[in-house]
């Protein structure tokens, strides 16, 4: 393996390769576009695709790309060639400043919730200057990736990214506003921060080639649970498997290449359940560097003859996977608003933003139950390895500490403000282990950033990003505009507002156990909301309430919320639809015949044992064991034919939804209890699925 400083970028078109391409004055131009967000000067377009096709070619690039996130989830990729002709008709190679700008692809097939009929194909993909371009390398083909915004003819968002650069422009404005009205002067641009870290499961290609249901839906929709499965607790942060490290160091070498700083690798909870993670980075980058890195993982896998899950709940009783977003802010003097410091006014800053954070949670909390709710992670939240669907905040017996003297505090001036600022400069630098990590919770302090452990595996980190830069911006200005219309010490007035919103927000902060059902009965009692399934959470994002705050911030408007609620609804409604017709296939052209098969054989046993004068009574009682076993599952099938027929039958997309999630959820788990008690029973000589011992034992 080369040195990671070696071929680290190698793939990206970086710095480095932006220094030996362009002149100075268009490199200094494109670099404050990139670090500083000052618009792109349209004039350089041309040197930087001229500059961009060169470096693409001498690396034996062939096509160029627009990539960019659509509603379906993923991301998106149409692939043209540098090919054209001169104006003698001669074949070149060419790439316009247009052509970096701005892609048209067809748009008519991508979910659009409304905002665009089929037989209207017109969207575009335009380049974010702001995220690197890289090379995309599949065997011997290189193609030039170009990170781009997606939007539809008429100018509404059709992607992910879009609302997340929108988010990033409202946070921006926000807080600068707010320093500026503290004394800060020399902060002139916000800068965001993002790390996450993707958990994802490793199985056997060939054994997952015998699964039809990991095949279609990425989980197992069948299952007994294995006789070890994860009780032992000896995989986590266990000895790494020769084949699986092996495999690590790839992944790590073709991260590297991409310029992404892979970080951490290591055995997570469950058998064949890995995490990594990347080096902490500017949010737009990580973002984009999370999606390819879920791409990277699959190809990876692929090459050494493996599969990666990223479904967030793949086994049945085992850990599911999810992608722990951190989350801070700063500005372009490098301070973390998250982060204590020997400076008052830096301390105060600390403070507000727990306020902004803390109260934004409190009013809108929900808005990031919505953001992480799809099919898959309704599986997974709650289930002892991830946090409930109740949103609630723990900041550490240090920090509760701080902001219970600051609410006790009845008259706040110049020294009392020196006072809390000291106690907050005495603050732990390892405020994280000061008091234990409170892994529980969805939305943790963690020393110098806020941590949401209840985003999915497989979902875009910069849906739920975007939602909490939104509330912060929203706590924000909550507190400017309450401090500007107060006389006298601007950081005595803002302390004291800090103290309404910590009276105020207390029902959301909790230092306790998130998983007990105490803490369901506590939240009920303050009055917390717990979204359980996607169909409930999902409503959220057409009230009225934040169509409001959305359009406030120009994240989204009216139109595209709808247009997302649609989508989402939509989107899960057919993976539920999907699960359940697989989980039919399977009962009928599976797991009946196994049952068959050993009722004939125990049938053939009781009949040879009674032609010999045997009396075979337990063999009688085994024999029916079998056949009641087939006669329930018959059933099962036919309550679940009926559930998907009522599903059918209804056309309100918000009730058919609940329906997917009511009586279609209800038949299957009836059914998969009758399926996996047969697997106990029926000999693996006719069982036709492997079973989970295999898959999470055997790479």
């Amino acid at each position: 393996m080369s040195k990671t400083t070696e071929i680290f970028g190698e793939l990206t078109f970086n710095k480095e390769a932006m220094r030996r391409k362009l002149s100075g004055d268009v490199y200094k131009k494109l670099q404050s576009t990139i670090e500083q967000g000052t618009p792109l000067d349209e004039k350089i377009a041309g040197d930087v695709a001229h500059a961009m096709k060169e470096w693409a070619l001498e690396n034996g690039a062939t096509h160029f790309t627009h990539w960019f996130q659509p509603l379906r989830g993923g991301t998106a990729e149409k692939h043209d060639s540098f090919l054209s002709y001169d104006n003698n008709g001669e074949m070149i190679e060419k790439f316009s400043a247009s052509q970096l700008i701005q892609s048209e692809p067809d748009a008519s097939s991508f979910p659009s919730g409304g905002i665009r009929a089929t037989f209207e194909a017109r969207g575009y993909t335009a380049w974010d200057p702001t995220s690197p371009a890289y090379l995309l390398e599949t065997g011997e083909t290189r193609t030039l990736v170009i990170p781009s915004v997606f939007l539809s003819w008429t100018g509404e968002v059709l992607d992910k990214k879009a609302p997340l650069l929108r988010s990033i422009k409202a946070i921006n404005d926000s807080a600068i506003r707010l320093q500026k009205f503290l004394g800060n002067r020399n902060a002139k641009q916000i800068v965001l921060w993002a790390g996450p870290e993707q958990e994802y499961f490793l199985v056997s290609k060939e054994l997952y080639a015998k699964r039809p249901d990991l095949i279609v839906c990425g989980r197992t929709i069948f299952g007994a649970s294995p006789a070890k499965g994860q009780q032992m607790e000896d995989h986590y942060f266990g000895v790494i498997k020769d084949k699986v490290i092996h495999f690590m160091e790839d992944l790590d070498r073709q991260l590297l290449r991409r310029g992404i700083p892979a970080k951490t690798r290591h055995n997570e909870v469950a058998p064949n359940q890995f995490e990594i993670a990347v080096l902490y980075s500017e949010m737009k980058l990580a973002v984009d560097q999370n999606l390819q890195l879920m791409d990277i993982l699959q190809r990876t896998a692929d090459k050494h003859d493996l599969v990666c899950l990223l479904n967030e709940k793949p086994f049945a009783g085992l850990n599911g996977s999810g992608k722990h977003l951190n989350w801070s802010i700063g500005d372009n003097t490098g301070a973390n608003y998250l982060e204590p410091s020997k400076s008052p006014l830096k301390n105060v800053s600390f403070l507000l933003t727990l306020g902004a954070m803390l109260k934004g949670v409190h009013d809108y909390g929900h808005l990031i139950r919505t953001a992480i709710a799809d099919a898959g992670n309704d599986h997974r939240l709650g289930a002892n390895e991830a946090p409930p669907a109740i949103m609630s905040v723990y900041l550490g017996e240090y920090l509760s500490d701080i902001l219970n003297e600051i609410e006790g505090t009845k008259s706040l001036d110049t020294k009392k403000v020196s006072e809390i600022s000291l106690g907050v400069q005495n603050l732990p630098k390892v405020a994280k282990d000061y008091s234990d990590r409170n892994r529980t919770s969805p939305i943790a302090f963690t020393g110098n950033k806020f941590e949401l452990r209840a985003v999915g595996s497989s979902h875009n980190v910069g849906v739920p990003a975007m939602v909490l830069n939104v509330l912060v911006a929203y706590g924000y200005d909550y507190i400017y505009e309450k401090l500007r219309k107060m006389k006298g010490d601007s950081k005595a007035n803002a302390l004291s507002i800090l103290r309404d919103i910590i009276k105020d927000t207390k029902t959301v902060r909790f230092e306790g156990d998130n998983y007990t059902s105490d803490w369901h009965q506590e939240a009920a009692k303050r009055k917390l909301r717990n979204d359980k399934n996607t169909p409930t959470a999902l409503e959220s994002i057409i009230d009225a309430s934040t169509i409001k705050l959305f359009g406030k911030y120009n994240v989204m408007t009216e139109r595209e919320l709808q247009s997302k609620y649609e989508v989402r609804l939509e989107e899960y409604i057919r993976t539920k639809d999907i699960e359940y017709k697989i989980a039919l296939d399977m009962a009928k052209t599976k797991i009946l015949p196994a049952v068959l098969k050993q009722i004939k054989e125990v049938a053939v046993a009781t009949k040879s044992a009674s032609a010999v004068g045997v009396k075979a009574t337990t063999l009688e009682k085994e024999l029916n064991i079998f056949i009641q076993s087939y006669e329930k599952i018959k059933k099962g099938i036919s309550t679940l034919e009926s559930a998907l027929e009522s599903c059918d039958l209804e056309d309100d997309l918000l009730k058919k939804a609940h329906k997917y999630a009511d009586i279609g959820g209800s038949a299957l788990d009836d059914l998969r209890v009758l399926v996996d008690n047969a697997e106990l029973i029926v000999s693996d000589e006719y069982w036709p699925l492997v079973k989970y011992q295999d898959l999470l034992l055997k790479l």
